[in-house]
This record gives C-alpha cells, structure tokens and sequence, in this order.
C-alpha cells in the first residue's frame, strides 16, 4: 500500500461524502429511507455513495474487485468470495439509522483485502471529514497523527451489542462486578477509534458483518490493542462466525473474555 494509494482513497471518500452524504444530512425527503429487512435501513445516500466509489476503487488496482454491503443485500454470495484476490470492502454509509434520525455519529468505511487479510483500512466522519486509517504492519493514524491505544488491564467501562446476542452471553455480562456496560453509538466506524483513544475499554460484538468490522479491527491493532474471535483466533472477513471482542489491550481483551467468552 503505497502512500499515493492512501491519498487517492481518502480523496475519494471525502468527495463522495462531501458531494452526497453531508448536504442529505437532516435532509432526507419522504421515500428516501425504506426498510430493507426488519431494523435495517438503506437510504439513497448510502447506494449513491456505494456506486460512486466502487467503479473508482477497482481503478485504483487493475485486477481488484469491490463488495459492497448495498450489493450484497442483493447479492449475498459476493461475501462468498472475500479470501480470493484483492478485494475493496465498502461500508458507503456505517450508522444509516443515526442518519436516518439526523444525529451522529456517522462513518464512511472501506478496507482493503488481500487473500482474506486486511492490508488497509480508512474510516471517516463524513460530517466532521476527520479520518482514521490504517495499514497492515505500518500503524493507525487520526488525520496524520500516530494513535497508541492506551496500556493496562483494567476492564471499567465496555460497549456490549445485545441486540444479537445469546442469553447465556447477556448473562455473563449482567454478571460483571464493576464493569459500566454502554449500548454503543449505533456506528462501528465510531466506536473502534474510540476503543483506540481508550474512550472505551472493550467493545463485544455479536453480529461480525464484513464491511463493519474489517476497517476498525484493522486499526484498533495496529493503534496495539487486540480484537478476535472469542475462542481466542484471529478475525477474518470472510469468516462469518458469530462473536467478537475488541479491546484496547490484550491485557483487558484477556480480561473480558474470561468473563463473558
């Protein structure tokens, strides 16, 4: 990943955000948002973001292809094919429902894939245009600034996504002495570079979409914390199993996942 590609990637999506998701924000007229499947929402920004970028991200590398998550809503068998060649990923609109609503936060999400292994991610705030990316072996960076999650083994304050999980699970939780339990902001590409900034300790999430969580899982472990399956291996996009706990060190990944693993 050169830094020429970054520089062209973050200009793309600062374009599209710029051009079609800050002036819809607030601004969404009747027939604009339907509800694709129960609780889950597409908005025309979201498929118009998705078609301006995929055409000038396979550009950007000959031989690549783009999967999007308003393709796969058609077409699900595309996250089939995510461990062969190279792939962009695409999140054109991360916390639709946030958008829908008219409050933040919002992200914009791409990653790069090569052989299933993600090599680079970018995630930005299409409202503020502040941008998080980062690069397989080389870090994790807020608009040009090197991010170091914060060290220790302290587990006080966690996001858990109950809306998918099992009870057993939910149990375990309820049952943490001292841990303040927060629903989240309804938007992986804001709550992963809050795990980083140590704004959250650990963050366990059910649903492992491809395009919500190769971006930020990218970027909490090259900022030096830990994400992965609960049973301890590595999180892969085209793996679709349930269960993943993001944390901003091992030492409190190894932590949570003792108490609810």
């Amino acid at each position: 990943m050169t830094s020429l590609r970054h520089d062209q990637v973050t200009a793309l999506m600062r374009a599209a955000a710029a051009d079609l998701i800050a002036p819809r924000f607030r601004r969404l007229q009747q027939g604009d948002a339907i509800e694709k499947a129960p609780g889950e929402w597409v908005t025309v920004v979201d498929r118009e973001v998705e078609a301006r970028l995929t055409p000038a991200l396979r550009a950007l590398v000959p031989g690549s292809r783009v999967v999007g998550e308003e393709q796969c809503a058609a077409t699900p068998e595309l996250l089939d094919q995510l461990d062969d060649g190279v792939v962009w990923l695409v999140d054109p609109l991360d916390g639709t429902n946030n958008f829908i609503a008219g409050r933040e936060p919002l992200s914009s999400m791409v990653a790069l894939l090569e052989g299933g292994e993600t090599v680079a991610a970018w995630m930005l705030d299409p409202l503020s245009g502040v941008m998080h990316h980062a690069e397989r072996g080389q870090g994790a960076w807020r608009d040009g600034e090197r991010v170091h999650a914060p060290e220790g083994a302290g587990l006080r304050r966690a996001v858990v996504k109950t809306r998918f999980l099992p009870e057993d699970h939910k149990a375990r939780v309820a049952a943490s002495a001292g841990v303040e339990v927060l629903p989240g902001v309804n938007c992986a590409g804001a709550e992963y570079p809050a795990v980083a900034a140590g704004g959250f300790d650990a963050v366990l999430y059910w649903r492992t979409l491809a395009w919500d969580h190769a971006p930020g899982t990218l970027f909490v472990t090259e900022a030096g914390g830990h994400a992965a399956r609960l049973d301890g291996t590595p999180y892969r996009a085209g793996d679709r199993r349930p269960g993943l706990l993001v944390a901003r060190s091992r030492a409190v990944w190894d932590t949570a996942a003792a108490a609810w693993g």
